[in-house]
């Protein structure tokens, strides 16, 4: 392990928080909401805990299920970036750095901001555009290891659809409703939008009505056989089990739009914290939970690879567990959960 590696160690999950949020002002638009969803879908906390406990133990314990750790995602976990066009400059930095640097100081936001200069200069680019990458790069290369980082090809895919054009128009893009024809201002029960998702290994668009809720407009998505990309998704992209806020199967990061969603009610904001996703206070927050999120107007969202329930033993934020409504869903949860009144013995231990 290097030093530059050991330094980055000493940061906890809120400190890079912090960093992101003092970052915000520094990132393009196109990516300022992605980056904050990004540390949100993979939090350190979640990882230290499970490298220091009885694995196998943990995972059932927390009810982990799809691609929970990053290490198998290197390369595309931050595919819902604008900046992950510039995942292979960045990662070659990152692996300098971590070779040479043999100083073990510096604040986590100067790391980063230093990364981003270096890489603006190499690329020809606005640093704003490649800022969030490089935070997302520290962060992936502090998780994974220096082995793991330098093995990983380093390559990406070519941006596709929206996500092609330049930044401003991304943005332009995401904001935009679709047309309700010439009389659309007479609408009210028939308007019709759209909610573009992308997931590791799908993107799209399925249509959603007026004040219809997300994993119903999702479930009506025929298009693809979608559990032989994701065996979590039973009926359409966005994964589903409880449709009543018990299971937090269903989480999505919202990109764009999310001023054109209904707000959080009690019953998701208590589960969040129990699922342990670390939900921003927002009225419309840019992390939901799609069987209670309502959409009225055009919508961004990204969908995470996993899920799971562990605000209680990661998070330390939950005193009981209170899954509402009661349904089967809620209940097995309760017990799963609730049976682990000591976290799981340490590997070796």
């Amino acid at each position: 392990m290097t030093a530059y590696i050991d330094h980055l160690n000493t940061f906890s999950e809120a400190d890079w928080l912090a960093a992101v949020d003092q970052l915000r002002e520094c990132v393009h638009e196109v990516d300022r909401v992605a980056l904050q969803v990004w540390f949100r879908f993979y939090p350190l906390e979640l990882k230290r805990y499970l490298d220091e406990a009885n694995r196998d133990e943990a995972i059932r314990g927390l009810v982990l299920q799809g691609k929970f750790e990053i290490d198998a995602m290197i390369d595309t976990s931050h595919h819902f970036l604008y900046g992950h066009r510039y995942w292979k400059t960045i990662k070659a930095i990152i692996e300098t750095k971590t070779e040479t640097k043999k100083t073990d100081d510096g604040s986590l936001i100067d790391l980063i901001k230093e990364l981003g200069i270096e890489a603006a200069e190499k690329l020809h680019v606005a640093r704003p555009l490649v800022n969030a990458i490089s935070a997302v790069g520290l962060a992936t290369l502090n998780q994974v290891g220096y082995d793991a980082f330098k093995q990983s090809p380093g390559e990406n895919a070519e941006p596709k659809g929206l996500m092609a054009k330049s930044p401003d128009a991304i943005v332009a893009g995401r904001e935009k409703d679709d047309s309700q024809g010439l009389f659309g201002f007479l609408k009210t029960v028939d308007k019709k939008y759209s909610v573009a998702f992308a997931g590791i290994d799908f993107s799209g668009k399925f249509p959603v009505m007026n004040d219809q809720l997300l994993t119903h407009a999702s479930e009506k998505d025929r298009h693809e056989q979608w559990q032989t990309m994701d065996d979590r998704c039973w009926e359409g992209p966005i994964p589903v089990e409880c449709t009543a806020a018990s299971c937090g199967t269903c989480w999505i990061g919202v990109l764009g739009g999310r001023e054109k969603l209904n707000e959080v009610a009690r019953r998701e904001r208590r589960a969040m914290k129990v699922f342990g996703y670390n939900q921003p206070e927002d009225e419309k927050p840019f992390l939901r939970l799609a069987c209670q999120t309502k959409a009225y107007g055009n919508v961004s969202i990204v969908i995470p690879a996993w899920n799971g329930v562990f605000g209680k033993k990661v998070r330390g934020n939950v005193e009981e567990l209170e899954l509402e409504p009661a349904t089967t869903s809620a209940k097995a949860l309760r017990e799963v959960v609730g049976n682990l009144s000591e976290p799981p013995a340490v590997a070796g231990g």
